[in-house]
C-alpha cells in the first residue's frame, strides 16, 4: 500500500486530531495507523497526536492486530470483542458519550464540555464553532492556569499559519458566544488568558 494520491485530507485529519475537533478516530488496518502516524510526524506533530489520542480523542480499532501499532506507542485502543466493522460501530456508540464529556469548575460555575457544546450551570447548551471550542478546551484543561497567546496559537491553530492577533480575536468571539458568562475567560495583562479558577 503506497501513500495516498492526495495527502491533504490526511494532513487535515492530523490537524483536527491535535485541535481535538474530533471525538474519535477509527482504524480498520495497521497500515492506516502507520500512514496516519507518518503524516503526523511529517508535520512535526507526532507527539501532539499521541497526546491527543491518550487523553481526548478516543482511538478505536477494528481488532487487536490493527491496534497493536498504537498500543506500542503507549496509546490505549478500544476494540470490539469480534473484529467486525459493525461491532466497531457499536463499540463507538456505547463508549463515546461518556468519553467525550468533561466537567470542570470555573469561578463559581460548573462547565460541562462535550464535543463543540458547553453547558454552564445547567443552562441551555451553547454550541461553539470548532475553533472556539478548541480554545475553550485548552483553557479548561487547568482552570486558573495562564496560557500565553503563543501557546494557544501552537495548541489550537497547529500549523502556525496565523499570528497572535487571531488568538485575541478568537478569545473575543468566545466571550461573545458565552454571553453572560464571558467573565469566565480572563485576560491576564502581558501574560495571556485563563479560565477562571474554581471558587
Amino acid at each position: 500500500m503506497g501513500p495516498p494520491a492526495d495527502p491533504a485530507p490526511l494532513r487535515r485529519l492530523v490537524e483536527q486530531t491535535v485541535r481535538r475537533e474530533l471525538h474519535t478516530l477509527t482504524f480498520t488496518s495497521a497500515p492506516a495507523i502507520d500512514a496516519f502516524l507518518a503524516a503526523a510526524a511529517g508535520l512535526g506533530l507526532g507527539d501532539e497526536v499521541l497526546t491527543a489520542l491518550r487523553r481526548d480523542v478516543l482511538p478505536v480499532g477494528v481488532g487487536p492486530v490493527c491496534a497493536r501499532r498504537l498500543e506500542e506507542a503507549g496509546v490505549t485502543v478500544l476494540c470490539p470483542e469480534r473484529g467486525r466493522l459493525g461491532a466497531m460501530g457499536r463499540t463507538v456508540e456505547a463508549a463515546l458519550p461518556a468519553y467525550s464529556r468533561r466537567e470542570v469548575r470555573a469561578g463559581p460555575s460548573t462547565l460541562v464540555l462535550q464535543g463543540n457544546a458547553v453547558l454552564i450551570d445547567d443552562g441551555p447548551p451553547v454550541r461553539l464553532p470548532p475553533l472556539l471550542a478548541a480554545v475553550l478546551r485548552a483553557l479548561a484543561e487547568q482552570p486558573g492556569r495562564v496560557l500565553s497567546r503563543a501557546e494557544l496559537l501552537r495548541r489550537v491553530w497547529v500549523t502556525g499559519r496565523a499570528d497572535e492577533h487571531v488568538v485575541e480575536a478568537a478569545v473575543a468571539r468566545l466571550r461573545g458566544a458565552l454571553d453572560g458568562h464571558a467573565r469566565l475567560v480572563r485576560t491576564v495583562p502581558k501574560r495571556g488568558y485563563s479560565l477562571a479558577a474554581a471558587t
